[in-house]
């Protein structure tokens, strides 16, 4: 496995593998078992003869919170452990000033699917990952890239940009990782006080009975209601927002027998959680 730091040792390193299939893992670090998965399907989609990359990076122009960037986990030599284990072939970990010019002037914004769910709630934040992803891109230049669907707005938003900007990729949503318990492995979780750990599952126990009562007919304010009432019920609580919407355009749901998405954000204490389940109607 090698590790580059800069973008001139990623281009030394990736220069023997062109002509190659090459699997893009973008990752924030603090990498946990549901990395580890993408990692893993990464090794298997690039094959024997492929390459795997993974990108361990913070990126700064994504947080909308200060607070939230200063304390996110960073675990640079256990990643790194990570990495080998799941077979990658490079890892590119660059700083903040290797990614980025002090003066860079030029923006990427996606204005629709952004604007509603995360993004609502969060201005600016994936105008930052269409931006690093799209640096990500250039700089592998890989054939394949995959995505969790814990992001699942984020996985949306990168297919649309890859679509809109003739980016030859293509692109593959993982499955959640979860717990025993049902919660979605995240690097926030380890932020979590032992109080709001063990309440945490809530979340997904209420998708799962909101899954159940829409698919029987229940009309979607009323499940998206179910979910709010059910997580504000604990303490130290506070929701984001609760929506039931189509899973291809994030909006409202106009056909129901089409696949849809209930999404939810809360906090739990100062840490926020986010997770989703998608939903059908025959």
């Amino acid at each position: 496995m090698q590790t580059a730091y800069s973008k001139e040792e990623l281009r030394v390193a990736l220069a023997p593998l062109r002509g190659r299939r090459i699997v893009l893992v973008p990752t924030m670090g603090a990498l946990h078992e549901g990395h580890a998965s993408l990692l893993s399907q990464a090794r298997e989609l690039a094959g024997a003869e492929g390459c795997v990359v993974a990108s361990v990076f913070l990126n700064p122009v994504q947080f909308d919170n200060a607070g939230d960037l200063a304390s996110y986990p960073q675990t640079p030599l256990q990643d790194l452990e990570t990495c080998d284990k799941c077979g990658v072939d490079v890892v590119f970990m660059p700083s903040p000033d290797t990614m980025y010019c002090s003066d860079r002037s030029i923006v990427l914004e996606e204005t629709h699917l952004s604007t509603v769910i995360c993004g609502a709630s969060r201005p600016g934040h994936f105008a930052g990952v269409c931006l690093v992803v799209n640096k990500l891109f250039n700089l592998v230049q890989p054939t394949d890239a995959i995505f969790g669907k814990k992001d699942y707005q984020q996985l949306a938003i990168i297919r649309r940009m890859v679509r809109d900007l003739d980016i030859p990729v293509r692109i593959h949503g993982a499955e959640i990782v979860r717990g025993d318990d049902g919660l979605a492995l995240s690097s926030r979780n380890v932020r979590l006080t032992p109080e709001h750990r063990a309440a945490a599952p809530a979340i997904r126990a209420s998708l799962l009975a909101a899954r159940a009562a829409y698919e029987s007919g229940t009309a979607a304010e009323i499940v998206c209601e179910a979910v709010k009432q059910k997580l504000e019920s604990i303490t130290g609580v506070r929701v984001d927002y609760v929506e039931l919407v189509d899973a291809t355009t994030l909006h409202d749901v106009s056909t129901p027998h089409r696949l849809s998405l209930l999404a939810v954000a809360a906090w739990f204490g100062n840490v926020r959680l986010i997770d989703n389940i998608e939903l059908s109607r025959s």
